[in-house]
């Protein structure tokens, strides 16, 4: 008698992707009622962007930020080193667009372990205007783009705005998969997110902000040696009493995950920066994977007719979500191209949750790191120390 309550108690259980899943669509059609509508604020902008690399077809990312409709703005790139590769392509970037203010600031004036935030501490420095967006090398956006992203600012009680970014090509399978997990697993959470406490993050793809909001948690100097910088950023500035306004826009990124071994470390990093930041909701990931539930229902209770509604609700809902948000929501009509690859990204994403309780450090570009209370360490440094 006890076996079988607790057979009937763990199918119970097995319904929390479900509910999870039913409040993704709540909040995804809820939040995408939300218009967009550029309302005539422009202040002049400083578009920060610190630049490490090369990445994929880097010129055109950066021109796309040297064609906006926008009337007074300014584009600052922060490299490391004379030597980089980038720097004949900002160098004809400036030759092509001489109406454009573009400059090059080189390496940050101090070593930090996150290289990227010492950068754009950096450019805060060197920018002219008190408006700012920022953003990560291989975006690439369209003529709209700031007219959109700094609207919202004109609201004094909105500290910053930041917007939903996918992979701009899908011609590799690992391309594909970030996609579809981008749309139906990351994004629903955002949603679910939003929907239960609002938005207390921002994504590294876009953060239009100012240099007030930012002094206000103690500069990005204070954040320079911790991982997850956009999502600090985010929760820095609402922390200190602002609303930050995540729009119902997309901009297109180009770099990381051609291959699936670059689409497993970027999740990973992903993964084992949450565990380290956010550890309760690193481990209530598990209630929201319906794949790993469904195969253990089917375990614990081998019938046909179980097995089959599972796998309806299931295969139903994830396409609904992956509906809501990436065609209704984000508009990405192609999206029905790879939509029947939801089953293997949640086998994979499930997979990498897992692995992500045992690894203790993250790849980034070149370098690894361990994250030590809260800290970046570089690999190198950590093995000096013992």
């Amino acid at each position: 008698m006890f076996e079988n309550i607790a057979r009937h108690a763990f199918l119970v259980i097995v319904a929390a992707p479900f509910i999870y899943y039913l409040l993704v669509l709540y909040s995804s059609w809820r939040f995408f009622l939300q218009p967009l509508a550029p309302n005539g604020f422009t202040p002049p902008v400083s578009i920060l962007k610190p630049i490490r690399g090369l990445d994929p077809e880097a010129y055109q990312n950066f021109s796309s930020f040297c064609n906006q409709d926008y009337p007074d703005y300014e584009i600052l790139f922060c490299v490391g080193k004379t030597g980089d590769p980038v720097i004949p392509i900002l160098e004809k970037l400036i030759h092509d667009f001489p109406e454009r203010r573009v400059r090059i600031v080189f390496a940050p004036d101090k070593e930090a372990a996150n290289d990227k935030v010492a950068k754009l501490r950096r450019l805060v420095g060197e920018a002219q205007y008190e408006t700012l967006v920022l953003n990560d090398s291989d975006v690439r956006v369209t003529p709209d783009y700031l007219r959109n992203i700094v609207a919202p600012l004109a609201d004094p009680e909105i500290g910053a705005a930041t917007c939903f970014y996918l992979p701009a090509h899908s011609q590799t399978l690992a391309e594909n998969l970030q996609t579809i997990g981008m749309v139906s697993d990351f994004y629903a959470g955002l949603m679910v997110g939003w929907q239960l406490q609002g938005i207390k993050f921002a994504l590294g793809a876009t953060i239009a902000t100012s240099r007030e909001r930012l002094a206000e948690f103690g500069g990005l100097q204070a954040i320079e040696n911790q991982p997850g910088d956009d999502l600090l950023i985010g929760r820095l500035i609402a922390a200190h009493g602002h609303e930050v306004k995540l729009l119902p826009y997309v901009v297109k990124k180009l770099g990381g995950c051609h291959s699936f071994k670059e689409l497993l470390a970027k999740r990973m990093r992903w993964m084992v920066v949450m565990k380290h930041m956010r550890r309760s909701a690193h481990f209530g990931l598990l209630f929201t994977q319906g794949l790993p539930w469904l195969l253990a229902a089917i375990l614990v209770r081998p019938s046909a007719g179980l097995a089959l509604a599972y796998l309806g609700i299931y295969l139903g809902l994830r396409v609904a979500i992956a509906w809501s948000i990436g065609i209704r929501g984000l508009k990405q009509t192609g999206l029905w191209e790879v939509i029947a690859l939801i089953p293997l990204w949640d086998a994979l994403a499930f997979f990498i949750w897992l692995t992500s309780f045992l690894r203790q450090s993250i790849q980034w570009r070149e370098g690894e790191y361990y994250i030590r209370k809260g800290m970046l360490v570089a690999a190198a440094s950590r093995v000096a120390e013992k």
